[in-house]
């Protein structure tokens, strides 16, 4: 791992600007769910992790409260990563389809994992401010991992997220011409592909509305762009195919 990348990983396994998010991920981490009670409890901020040079990077919400609140790692013991992993390991990202906790054997290969924010939230829903807080950790990451050449962003807030991010860089004036669709796919002012799935969260996954057929084909389609779209700007950015209900 860079200097830089563990720097920023120190920084954020120590913030405390949230408190409304801290108090939650603490007292989740002493009261525990039953099914976990032998566990110690992560119970801090979530760093990303995975290929620093990575040409892949997916985007996903928060922390859940007994997943990476618990085990440290992102997507990590809970039903979002035990959805997303073995899609990942079946075209290649991940070296095993499954994630139990932090130690556990899984790398990511070409790939990394972050999150817009790093605190597990109540109700799964981070404020407009907490938001905010963290967004100075995404920057410094997305500025960093300079080989990324796609974006899948799981879910419409880490889809708005990666907008926000480009409109502080100077490179959108807003989210407007940015519709977030399962399967939209835009190149960015800056070169990235930025891909919207819906998030593997289990309301979407055990209703149907995110099936693994329709994940796969996400990531199929940002790792056949990651291997095609050559990095650096381009002077526009446009809509490259929008195939809502994949």
């Amino acid at each position: 791992m860079p200097a830089w990348l563990t720097e920023l990983n120190q920084e954020v396994v120590a913030c405390e600007l949230c408190p409304r998010l801290r108090e939650h991920c603490q007292r989740i981490a002493r009261e525990k769910r039953r099914a976990y009670l032998d566990w110690d409890y992560w119970g801090r901020p979530v760093p990303g992790f995975g290929d620093a040079d990575g040409r892949l990077l997916i985007l996903g919400l928060a922390p859940g409260a007994h997943g990476s609140n618990r085990t440290g790692r992102m997507f990590t013991g809970d039903g979002s990563g035990n959805f997303l992993y073995p899609v990942l390991h079946g075209i290649g990202f991940a070296s095993q389809p499954d994630s139990r906790h932090r130690e556990d054997g899984l790398t990511l290969r070409d790939a990394y994992i972050t999150a817009v924010a790093r605190c597990a939230p109540p109700g799964n829903k981070p404020s407009p401010e907490e938001i905010t807080n963290c967004a100075k950790f995404l920057d410094r990451e997305l500025d960093g991992l300079k080989n990324v050449r796609v974006v899948v962003a799981l879910g419409r807030i880490a889809f708005d997220a990666y907008l926000r991010y480009l409109k502080r860089r100077g490179l959108v004036a807003s989210k407007n011409g940015y519709a977030f669709a399962h399967g939209a796919c835009y190149r960015m002012p800056e070169g990235r592909i930025l891909l919207a799935s819906y998030h593997p969260s289990q309301q979407n996954t055990q209703t149907g509305k995110l099936t693994r057929k329709m994940l796969e084909k996400i990531f199929l389609q940002a790792a056949r762009l990651a291997r095609q779209v050559a990095p650096g700007p381009v002077a526009e950015s446009r809509k490259l195919v929008s195939y809502s209900g994949v």
